[in-house]
């Protein structure tokens, strides 16, 4: 019989690490500045009547340019910013001006639901428009070194046109990184903050370079590249703004000779950034940063759960942390899995839209031109086709599994308890060398082969149906993009999975055919983005004038407010 005076012994809490504590504070400290956040500050605030045509009209904009959801307000910024200052600047008999600039890009952000209304406070407007007077600075210096007419009047007409391609590309190029500047200052809270210099400490002190390695130097930067690129989810343009402010130094700190001196050699800085940016550590170092992205992203979930709580569960039952854990990952889970139809959903609107709709209504002329007999099963496969992929490959996309979520609470704990640091080192293996011509051939030659035999497999099965030859150029051209598309709305699961997926004969034997179908479609992508016609007439067209109504109305508004005001 066991013995009543014995009392049960109590599981030991753990120790927190210095860097769990300082995450437990900024959120703490963050939820106390949402409290605060309803002081007498003087705020930007809009109509919300008149805002939401503004709404609409960016919710179709964007339904017609497919881009990711978490770069939906940085290239919003870029395209407000080159509305502004390429575009109606050059309209304009005067300077263009920062603040009138700064003002009219939070104004529309407003608008357009990606800023807060009436939350923003309007100091915000000259805190952006100095970064925005910095930039035009630094545009202006930067082309003014690069001069295509000293060339035209020499009658070396190739050289000329390459300088004044390179001169443009370099100018979008600025204003991409201002926007992504604005960004950054837009989008990075205290949590943030603390948990990308966590995820360096961790990183650093977790990786190993390869003896005899040139990279000492880079690792620093190309770990801190990898946390932006994976938790951040910065492009290629914001990470090029990271990299100036590393080398650079805060651009609004900047005075002229600063710019004057950047600006001087842009071009060998520009060639700077991009060799850091494609450096030969960066694939090693995301398969890294995307796992403790995974754990930290999980761990900001449950500490948002209400951080004195969290701690004192901690203190008192140590149990109940990797239980919360589970929880969180669940609920993260089935938030993926309407992400996941969010996003076949906008897939299928923008392929309708832009693609589809084309196609379908180029297909029945085009046939009757060719003396081909028109098939009205073949037109409905290919009216339906790309909804119908969609919907089958999120179906069967599985949601991660318990083993995925025993390793996210080992990794969890890893970084958040003492007791279970590990102080195993990732040695880094050595870039591989470039493979010989002779390899490269082999391999182009069997990439070749897989190509056609992918291709050719499907014309064969469309020949059997009875397919004309346009309707299987229609067919091939969706299939080739709907698969590049799949690949993509798949990535919000995919970033979740810390398991490593086990290798299959039938998974190895369908990449090795369906590989050429997805960068096919990853090609046709991004040549048929580059002529979209629909976010032409949107952005050059329609979306000056449409602001300029949005605006007046709103004026009127206020106006008609004002009179009432004055009558009662």
């Amino acid at each position: 019989m066991v013995n009543p005076n014995i009392s049960l012994k109590k599981d030991k809490a753990p120790t927190l690490t210095p860097d769990a504590k300082a995450l437990f504070r900024a959120v703490y400290r963050d939820e106390g500045n949402e409290e605060e956040a309803s002081s007498n500050v003087p705020k930007i605030k809009v109509s919300t009547l008149i805002s939401k045509m503004a709404f609409y009209y960016e919710k179709i904009r964007n339904s017609v340019d497919y881009k990711e959801e978490y770069l939906l307000r940085k290239n919003a910024i870029e395209r407000i910013l080159r509305r502004e200052i390429v575009i109606q600047g050059s309209f304009k008999f005067r300077k263009v001006e920062s603040a009138e600039v700064s003002k009219s890009l939070l104004t529309d952000l407003i608008r357009a639901g990606y800023l807060p209304n009436n939350k923003i406070p309007e100091s915000k407007i000259d805190e952006i428009a100095l970064i925005i007077k910095k930039y035009i600075q630094l545009k202006a210096v930067s082309i003014q070194k690069i001069r295509p007419a000293d060339y035209l009047k020499k009658g070396d007409v190739n050289k000329a046109n390459e300088l004044l391609n390179i001169r443009n590309e370099l100018a979008t190029w600025i204003l991409a990184v201002a926007a992504s500047d604005i960004e950054d200052r837009l989008k990075i809270g205290t949590v943030d903050k603390v948990i990308t210099e966590n995820m360096y400490k961790e990183i650093s002190k977790t990786v190993q370079l390869p003896d005899d390695t040139k990279y000492n130097k880079d690792l620093e930067i190309q770990v801190l590249l990898s946390i932006y690129r994976n938790y951040l989810k910065y492009d290629r343009d914001m990470l090029g703004h990271v990299l100036m402010k590393y080398y650079e130094g805060d651009i609004a700190k900047m005075d002229d000779r600063d710019i004057e001196k950047i600006a001087h050699n842009m071009m060998k800085f520009r060639s700077l950034i991009d060799s850091q940016i494609d450096h030969p550590l960066t694939n090693q170092l995301n398969r890294i940063a995307s796992r403790y992205t995974v754990f930290f992203s999980i761990l900001k979930e449950v500490l948002s759960d209400g951080p004195e709580e969290v701690y004192n569960n901690i203190v008192k039952d140590p149990k109940s942390f990797p239980r919360h854990i589970k929880r969180v990952c669940e609920r993260i889970y089935g938030s993926t899995r309407k992400k996941l139809w969010r996003a076949a959903m906008r897939s299928f609107v923008y392929i309708f839209l832009t693609k589809s709709v084309l196609a379908v209504i180029l297909e029945v002329p085009a046939t009757k031109f060719f003396g081909e007999e028109l098939n009205f099963i073949s037109l409905a496969i290919n009216v339906s086709f790309p909804a119908l992929l969609l919907i089958f490959v999120v179906a069967i996309t599985k949601k991660p599994n318990d083993e995925n979520t025993a390793k996210i609470v080992d990794g969890i704990n890893q970084v958040f308890f003492e007791e279970a640091q590990d102080q195993d080192k990732i040695k880094l293996r050595k870039p591989s060398k470039r493979r010989s011509t002779v390899k490269n051939f082999i391999f182009a030659v069997l990439y070749t082969i897989t190509f056609f035999t992918s291709f050719g497999a499907v014309l064969w099965v469309l020949d059997k149906i009875h397919f004309s030859w346009v309707s299987m150029v229609i067919f091939m051209f969706f299939l080739a993009f709907v698969s590049f598309f799949t690949i993509r709305i798949r990535k919000s699961t995919n970033e979740l999975l810390v398991v490593e997926p086990k290798e299959s004969i039938f998974g190895l034997f369908s990449d090795f055919f369906y590989v050429p179908i997805v960068a096919s479609g990853k090609w046709l992508s991004e040549k048929f983005d580059k002529v979209n016609v629909f976010v032409f007439v949107l952005d050059f067209i329609i979306e000056a004038p449409f602001r300029m109504f949005v605006e007046i109305t709103e004026e009127w508004t206020k106006y008609v407010k004002e009179r009432r005001d004055e009558i009662v």
